[in-house]
């Protein structure tokens, strides 16, 4: 199901939902396109697996309404031969791209509701995508076959490895820096979270910030922006520039699957775990920085 709140502090009070519609199938991965536009992976639901083929995937599109109290599906596809793990919306927010358990890595034309593009250069399940800030040709993935690569679909050969030292375990989590194009966070299996430059990713930044897999990341809003990370080890971290700890929270009781920055209170960081929590964190600001108002009496 799609829930949406316009104060992130009452999730997940249903009570306090300003829109919601249940899904045909489990959501995998979610982004925002633009301001009404919610993007979904999913798997596939009971009813489109016939053994003994893999379950395909979908990528929905899904759309507030002028008063945002109904959320209207715009289409879903199944191009996915597996179910969709990953996606992300390229600049522009015309464009997105997908991947999932079928080593596939797709790129879609939003407005069109089809695919430009479909690659298989993995030989893994694809676990992450992150677009560039700027660039709507360009993206990341990482997938279970230990590869990282750099995408630019104007290149007849758009997949470059980026091979990174530093992280020497299976990728699980990319995300773009917010402000610098050459800039991307790297999450490993063992919990290493890395700072590399495509140009040269051996010159990364890198610490052992979790005991376990990392899960995700969010850059925040700040003029220098704090890095979060969440984890298989059930913790949130959030990191400074130099990848040094401002913010630990171990509330979690299972893997933290998700996490977002309030686009309202840029102090204001909400993971949520497989223990079924929806937790708000509220992260010391940087010295310089001013807080979003806080409209919510505690």
């Amino acid at each position: 199901s799609l829930w949406v709140f316009a104060d992130p502090r009452r999730a997940p009070s249903e009570g306090f939902c300003t829109a919601g519609v249940q899904t045909e199938a489990g959501v995998a991965d979610l982004r925002w396109v633009a301001d009404r536009g919610i993007l979904v992976a999913s798997d596939s639901g009971p009813l489109r697996w016939v053994p003994p083929r893999f379950p395909p995937g979908a990528v929905e599109l899904w759309e507030l309404d002028e008063n945002e109290t109904l959320i209207v599906n715009k289409f879903c596809k199944y191009e996915h031969d597996d179910i969709v793990m990953t996606v992300a919306v390229l600049a522009g927010s015309t464009q997105a791209v997908s991947g999932g358990r079928d080593f596939c890595v797709k790129v879609w034309d939003l407005p069109q509701q089809t695919v430009l593009h479909s690659y298989r250069a993995h030989s893994g399940s694809v676990t992450c995508v992150a677009s560039c800030p700027g660039k709507d040709t360009v993206f990341l993935s990482c997938a279970e076959d230990s590869r990282t690569l750099l995408w630019d679909t104007r290149c007849p050969k758009p997949a470059t490895r980026i091979v990174c030292s530093a992280c020497n375990h299976l990728p699980t989590s990319v995300m773009w820096h917010p402000q610098k194009s050459d800039i991307f966070a790297l999450g490993d299996e063992n919990g290493t979270v890395a700072l590399v430059d495509t140009k040269n990713p051996d010159s990364a930044l890198s610490s052992a910030v979790h005991a376990r897999s990392i899960t995700g990341f969010a850059f925040s809003t700040h003029s220098s922006p704090l890095l979060a990370s969440i984890s298989e080890d059930c913790s949130v971290a959030v990191l400074d520039s130099d990848l040094s700890e401002v913010f630990r929270n171990r509330s979690h009781r299972d893997f933290v699957k998700g996490l977002s920055w309030s686009p309202s209170d840029n102090a204001l960081l909400t993971t949520v775990g497989w223990d079924h929590q929806v937790l708000h964190h509220t992260v010391p600001i940087p010295t310089g920085e001013a807080s979003g108002v806080n409209c919510v009496k505690e």
